[in-house]
């Protein structure tokens, strides 16, 4: 079983509420790279309603879906159709998905100057959807950069170390539909095995099922729903900060028998200048092992061998 972290304490600002959670934090970090995270304030209205609006958009007709296709975007966000996906790069992903990344207005700066993952959103004609997504990125928002805090302690950092890092981010929320699992079919993969691009993940998942997550031993465990908390992950661009004292770890997804399966991701990527180089403290006596990179390139280097260039 995953640990629970309940991030409480993390809101009142408390530092040692915030050392203890950091410590939890980087212990699941340092273990298996996966934990849930309770308590964490973000009102249930809210998590049932960011499931009601991704079911109502995944009803709609196919062809209004695809004139949100995430193929015209050079910004990441849109609707990916069913197998349109490989994330690892062998078989087909039997999943759909949309992605609302940060709500930009088209004179924003950025955006005007053609800044990579600087774009607007593509919004669907679905009752109340962009509202609904947009009070849920922002409050995942803010609890993604509340727990860097935590992690920030674990690493001996200044406790606000991240937060000019993740104040305008490449942060994806990805609205995620699993189809069933046809009756012929053994196993049918719904995402392949894979890690996330991001420094953190949080996730949430429907009672369905399917997530699977290895283990540094190479053994692989479910993580099964928790109502109302959070299965959290750190991904690769933590991993290159951290010079690998926390260590992103593989996971997967089977669509469930008989039923639809529907989980919300909010992929935090850092802010697309910032680079992905071995934080202060953590190259523990060793060189770095991985080179400087721009955050907004190795973002693009992954989403290129995840849809094949598109």
């Amino acid at each position: 079983m995953l640990d629970i972290i309940d991030v409480g304490g993390l809101k009142s600002g408390d530092a040692g509420a915030v050392a203890r959670i950091g410590a939890e934090l980087g212990r699941a970090c340092r273990d298996v790279g996966f934990f849930y995270v309770r308590n964490h304030g973000i009102p249930d209205a809210l998590l049932s309603g960011i499931f009601k609006t991704s079911q109502a958009f995944f009803a709609s007709p196919r062809a209004d879906k695809d004139e949100l296709s995430i193929s015209r975007s050079k910004h990441n966000r849109g609707y990916a159709g069913l197998s349109s996906e490989s994330l690892d790069q062998v078989h087909a992903d039997n999943k759909e998905a949309f992605n609302v990344g940060l709500d930009l207005k088209p004179d924003d700066p950025e955006v005007v100057a053609g800044k990579p993952f600087r774009g607007v959103n593509v919004w669907p004609g679905t009752p109340g959807f962009r509202d609904t997504t947009l009070a849920y990125f922002n409050a995942v928002w803010r609890l993604g950069v509340e727990l860097h805090q935590a992690i920030a302690a674990d690493l001996g950092l200044p406790p606000r170390f991240f937060d000019d890092k993740l104040d305008r981010p490449m942060a994806t929320l990805r609205l995620l539909h699993y189809p069933p699992r046809a009756a012929d079919r053994a196993e049918s993969i719904g995402a392949g095995e894979h890690t996330d691009y991001g420094s953190i993940t949080l996730l949430l998942t429907d009672d369905a099922g399917g997530l699977g997550v290895r283990r540094r031993d190479g053994t692989w465990i479910e993580a099964p729903p928790i109502p109302g908390a959070f299965v959290c992950n750190i991904g690769d661009s933590l991993m290159r900060w951290t010079n690998d004292i926390y260590v992103s770890t593989p996971h997967r997804v089977k669509n469930p028998p008989g039923r639809d399966r529907y989980s919300v991701a909010f992929f935090l990527d850092p802010n697309p200048e910032v680079s992905l180089a071995c934080l202060p403290g953590c190259d523990g006596g060793r060189p770095p092992k991985y080179p400087p990179i721009l955050a907004a390139d190795y973002l693009r280097q992954r989403l290129d061998a995840t849809y094949g260039k598109r």
